[in-house]
């Protein structure tokens, strides 16, 4: 029996969709754990009987159950699929239907990518040039199936793993997998399989490939923006490169307290006046929800009281005139530069305005 790709997947939520719901939060399963659970199910109907549902170890030792999809095999392979179920984390991949082949390999677990998976074309992250986007994590799930039921079936461990996620080369355009250098579609992404609703970790996590992306590429210069228009003001400003930007978004001290281990020799931070006056304030998560504006304290580096009336950042830089955006500027470099402590990188910090126009810019 012959059996083709899912002809469609429903992805769910999309870049940047707010989705939180009343009461306690569900968390979901990773693209890592689905495509492990898909690799049991498929190598139980190339050896025996497909499943209805699977079960599989996470690396804390969690055990979640998955429905199995679209079963079929042919002489030599078999394929199953698991529709990702990311709980009620804004996941774009949510939706999205992980299938895995597997047949025989000459030796060894093989991974290849199918359809819909992306392929590692540049330096710095923890899958080799050419091989598929598939992180080491779930690799090493995959590895324990397959030597799990070989051993139960009684057949031998080498085994080709072909994961394909249908639509995900569209999906991928809204992650930040071209500009790390992985073209063609996904990740399979994950360290725990678990997706924790509203999770910092995996934009922390993307920092962090974007700097060894850009190390390995030998960048010298580095822009970390708290969004897209502070970002493409900032990239056209210096004539960056794509692999220069980092998407920190409101993590500029999770990607300073990368960069200290990981160090590049010039740090941009771009952004708009509100979250670049949190940060000269100290702030390390810019998140309005997690850091607010000092208004008293505003007013007196501006010695104008009535910014201390300000509603935001804007009104009193409004109130007190372009030269308190460029204190501010200044200041953010500063506790940038502070954050790093000793062997702190040239540090830039670039203003935008709503409009996306440039209103102060300190450093070289």
């Amino acid at each position: 029996m012959d059996c083709g790709l899912a002809s469609s997947t429903s992805t769910g939520k999309v870049a940047g969709m707010t989705r939180k719901p009343s009461g306690e939060l569900r968390r979901g399963w990773t693209t890592g754990a689905c495509a492990t659970a898909a690799t049991k199910a498929a190598l139980m109907g190339l050896w025996g009987d497909f499943p209805d549902r699977v079960s599989i170890t996470l690396p804390k030792g969690e055990v979640p159950e998955f429905e199995v999809v679209e079963p079929c095999k042919g002489e030599g392979w078999a394929q199953a699929a698991i529709v990702k179920d990311a709980g009620d984390d804004p996941d774009v991949t949510h939706g999205a239907t992980i299938i895995v082949r597997v047949a025989k390999s000459d030796s060894g677990v093989v991974f290849k990518a199918g359809e819909g998976v992306g392929t590692v074309t540049k330096a710095g992250l923890p899958i080799g040039v050419g091989e598929a986007a598939i992180n080491p994590v779930p690799r090493a799930m995959m590895d324990e199936v397959v030597a799990e039921m070989a051993s139960e079936f009684g057949q031998s461990p080498d085994i080709e793993i072909t994961v394909s996620i249908p639509n995900g080369e569209t999906i991928a355009v809204k992650t930040w997998n071209p500009r790390l250098g992985i073209v063609g579609g996904l990740s399979v992404l994950g360290t725990t399989g678990i997706v924790r609703p509203f999770s910092c970790a995996a934009w922390i996590a993307s920092i962090h490939r974007g700097i060894d992306v850009a190390r390995a590429g030998g960048l010298t210069h580095v822009a970390g923006c708290t969004g897209n228009m502070s970002e493409k003001a900032v990239q056209k400003f210096y004539g960056l490169a794509d692999h220069a930007m980092l998407d920190m978004g409101d993590f500029v001290g999770g990607m300073i307290k990368y960069m200290r281990r990981n160090p590049v020799a010039r740090l941009t931070i771009g952004g708009g006046i509100g979250k670049l006056t949190k940060l000269a304030q100290g702030a390390v998560d810019l998140h309005s929800g997690r850091s607010q504006v000092d208004f008293e304290r505003l007013a007196q580096w501006a010695d104008n009281p009535a910014v201390a009336k300000a509603n935001t950042a804007l009104e009193a830089y409004e109130t007190a005139g372009p030269d308190l955006g460029v204190l501010i500027a200044g200041k953010a470099a500063e506790q940038a530069g502070a954050m790093f402590g000793e062997g702190a990188p040239q540090i830039d910090v670039v203003m935008i305005d709503r409009a996306g126009k440039i209103i102060a810019q300190v450093g070289p």
